[in-house]
Parts: C-alpha cells; structure tokens; sequence
C-alpha cells in the first residue's frame, strides 16, 4: 500500500527508531530523510559523532545528522514531497502536531507502529534500513544487511558532497569551481543500462569493479598500482558518459577536472590549483575522479609554455603517481582524444587502457535501438540507418535523431518514419561533421570497432552507445 499517510507515517517511525537505537547511523537512514535532517553548523555549534560512523575517514564534516531528529511538517515535506503532510495523518487517532513550530509526534507510538505494518510490506520497507532493523523478527522476507547494502551511502548525498566542499573551499579558492566540477551519482543523467558497451570495455569495468570490492584484499597482498584508466577515442564515443554511468552505479562522487582550465589566467598559482583538485578527490573518497583532455600533459611538456605552467604539469604527474585506489579510495580516469601526443611518460602512468573507437555497422544499430526506446516510429529499420551512417559516433547519431525529431515536430507530428531518420542522415552528412578524426596514423579504419585494435594481444574496448552533448569530451 501507498499513499500520503503511510508516507508520512514512515518517516515519523523513522526517526522515533533512529532516536532510540543508538545502533542506527545515517548510512540507515534513507537518502531523502537525509538530506531533510541534515545540519550544518550554521544550525548548530557541535556536530554529533553518528554522523561519521559509516566511514571512519570522515570526522570533519561541516555538517552533519544529529539526533535527536526532530520531525516537522517542513522536514516531512523536504523528504516526502507532499505540500500538505499534516493533512494526511491529521485524522489519525496517534498523531498530535504543535502550531507554533510545525512539530509531528505520536501520541502512541505502538498504535503507530501497528497501523504501519497493516500497510507497508517487505519490497518497501528493503528501502529503509532503520525500520529494517526495527521489524526485522515481525515482518518476513526483510534483512537489515541486505537492506543496508542497497541503500545508498551517505558519502554518495548532495548536501555530504557540499558540506565537504565548504570545508575545502575558502574564499580565496573560489575560482577553483571553475577547475573541478563535481557532481552526485544521484545527478547522472544516465546509467550504464543506457549505454551499449563492447566486451573489452564491459571487461574492464568489471574489473574495476571488483578492485573496488575488494581493495582490503588488494591491499594485504600489496597491490597497490591498480585503479588508474586511460579513455582514448575520439569525441562522441562515450569516454566521458561512462565515466559518469560508472559512477552512478557504483554510487560514487564523480570530480572532473579539464587539465586546460590550468593555463586560464585566472587561476593564479597553477600547481596549487592542481593539488587542491587532487586534495578534494581525497576528501570526497569513495570518488571517481575524472581528467578530461589528458594530451594537454604531453603538450605543455614538449612546448615552450610557462615554467608554471610546466610546473603544474609535473605536479599533476607526480599527483597521479601518489594517489591509489587501494589507499586513497580514488578511482582515477584520464581521457584523450589524441594518444598519439602522449609520451611515456604520460603513458605510464595508467595500469589499463580502454580504447573508445568509432561504432561499427552493428554497434550502430544497437546504439540507434538504445537511444530511440522512448520514440514511435513507423517502420523502423535500424540496420538500415547504421549501413548509412558510417563514421559516425554514438554523439553523431544521437544528433541525427534530434534532427529528425525537429522536423517532424514543425510538421505537428510525434510519430517519426524511417523516411525521417533517412532524411536526417542526409542533413547530417552534408555538415561535413567529424570527417577528419581519424586517430591513428591516418588509418580511417584502425578506430572502428571490430577492426582488431588490440593493446598487448586483448581487445581494448569499443564504442559504447548515445550521448546528450558530444560526449561532454568538449573538443570538437
């Protein structure tokens, strides 16, 4: 059963739990209460010690989740969504409310708590740790680990991400923001379910993935040199969108920095500025933190540029050496579009390679299946659009898509034909987009998937699907 009553009915449990079970900690509370309990120190002076113990790294924290939790009708609507929330559960014999702060209690919270479980059942109550623990022995086929393990980490939270960005940023260090950007795994616009990957790309996130299970393991046996991957493609083909797809399923912070942005003017004392971006990867850990246009590295060393410039350079590579995911928590991705700028000096400093080459013809057609799953459209043929698209990245076809949605759209019409997606290719075509990235010694085909590039005898990974905005690779 749903509805606005046994929402807020939950939430108010919730919280009595969480007060009484000293056990409980914020990693059991479900995300959104989270956020409406959680406090800065605008709001109060000292933090409470439960709000770091789901991760013993984290014990300055400008904010935090302390109890008592007090439930109010604005805290029940944060966390909720309901506009009205007293009025769902103000007919309720156990409810009381306080008209001067909005406070919501039980006047018998056992009634309560028999009225709730008449309502709710096991699928919901998996979503909420606290009331896990609290029913455990009442209420069949629910288990607080298990719970526990689904329920999204507090290190994963928005308002967690920004309270330790407050603490890392003065100031002085606004410009910073302009440098690194970091974003929730909650703000992900897609999933790896959204993309279509090859076996040697879906190979190495499998295999990261497990390194990130098992860093206790990796680091007893001393396998520290793992966890630091190097996207090469060209823009469109996805190194960007499933660095953020990866972090969204593995719920983890994603900071991105764009290596460039360390020659802007603005930015005062470069080197500095890089150590800040590694320093806020550190903080945020459990993180994955992104470095966008990588061959900026091996350009600044074979340039003239500024010795500042050059001296932040070789702090990045020294950064790159120092951070671990064993030690530091920190999954470290370089993108490029240009390998063969890179030095080996630049090279070494990667364990795996994960090459991002153009789609071939039925890669094509996948990505075209993946990205028009929400579309009608008459006689749709896939494999047609793929066999007249040659050359084209996932970012491309997904751009051919929109333009055929625009013209059908000036026509009044929602329901897309085969004729429309032709036509699309057509105008695509004829913009002369993307012809000239070919990467690998003029060799148009030594970047198309299925073609055989290999990196020391294993397939290095291929195309993945569609993307919003060229990859978000920002060099077109």
């Amino acid at each position: 059963m749903t509805g606005p009553a046994l929402d807020v009915i939950e939430f108010m449990l919730t919280a009595r739990v969480y007060n009484e079970d000293l056990d409980c900690d914020p990693g059991d509370l479900p995300p959104s209460y989270r956020r409406a309990f959680w406090r800065t120190n605008a709001d109060s002076e000292e933090s409470a010690d439960d709000s770091n113990s789901d991760s013993g790294r984290r014990t300055n924290a400008p904010g935090s989740i302390q109890r008592p939790l007090t439930v109010t009708t604005t805290r029940i609507s944060e966390a909720t969504g309901l506009s009205h929330p007293w009025d769902a559960v103000s007919d309720l014999m156990f409810t009381q409310r306080k008209e001067f702060t909005g406070e919501v209690s039980f006047t018998d919270a056992e009634l309560a708590e028999q009225w709730y479980l008449k309502r709710t059942n096991a699928e919901r109550l998996m979503t909420n740790p606290t009331l896990v623990a609290h029913f455990e022995d009442e209420v069949e086929d629910v288990e607080y680990e298990a719970a526990r393990a689904m329920n999204r980490p507090i290190h994963a939270d928005r308002v967690w991400i920004d309270s330790l960005l407050e603490q890392v940023f003065d100031e002085e260090d606004e410009e910073m923001l302009d440098l690194v950007e970091v974003r929730a795994p909650e703000e992900m616009e897609m999933t790896l379910d959204d993309l279509v990957l090859t076996s040697g790309q879906e190979a190495e996130i499998q295999k990261i993935v497990k390194a990130i299970e098992h860093r206790e393991y990796l680091a007893e046996i001393g396998l520290r040199e793992i966890g630091k991957l190097l996207f090469v493609g060209p823009p469109g083909t996805g190194k960007t969108s499933i660095a953020r797809a990866l972090a969204h399923g593995l719920d983890l912070p994603f900071v991105e920095v764009k290596l460039s942005m360390i020659t802007s003017q603005y930015l005062g004392e470069t080197a500095k500025n890089v150590d800040k971006a590694f320093e806020v990867a550190k903080r945020l850990a459990p993180c994955i933190f992104f470095m966008d246009e990588f061959d900026f590295v091996a350009k600044t060393r074979a340039s003239d540029e500024h010795a500042a410039i050059k001296r932040a350079v070789n702090t990045l590579l020294k950064s790159i050496d120092e951070i671990s995911l064993v030690r530091d928590d920190v999954l470290l991705i370089g993108a490029t579009n240009h390998p063969d700028q890179l030095d080996a000096a630049a090279w070494r400093r990667f364990d795996e390679i994960v090459n991002f080459p153009k789609p071939d013809e039925p890669m094509r057609a996948d990505i075209l299946r993946v990205i028009t799953r929400k579309m009608k459209i008459d006689d749709f043929n896939p494999e047609r659009i793929a066999s007249e698209t040659e050359g084209l990245t996932g970012s491309d076809l997904r751009l051919v898509l929109r333009e055929a949605v625009l013209d059908a759209l000036t026509e009044e019409r929602t329901t897309l034909t085969q004729d429309d997606l032709l036509a699309a290719v057509d105008g695509f075509e004829e913009r002369d987009n993307l012809k000239n990235m070919d990467m690998i010694n003029g060799d148009p085909d030594a970047l198309i998937a299925g073609s055989g590039a290999t990196d020391g005898g294993h397939e290095r990974g291929n195309d993945h699907s569609h993307d919003h905005d060229h990859d978000h690779d920002h060099d077109h």
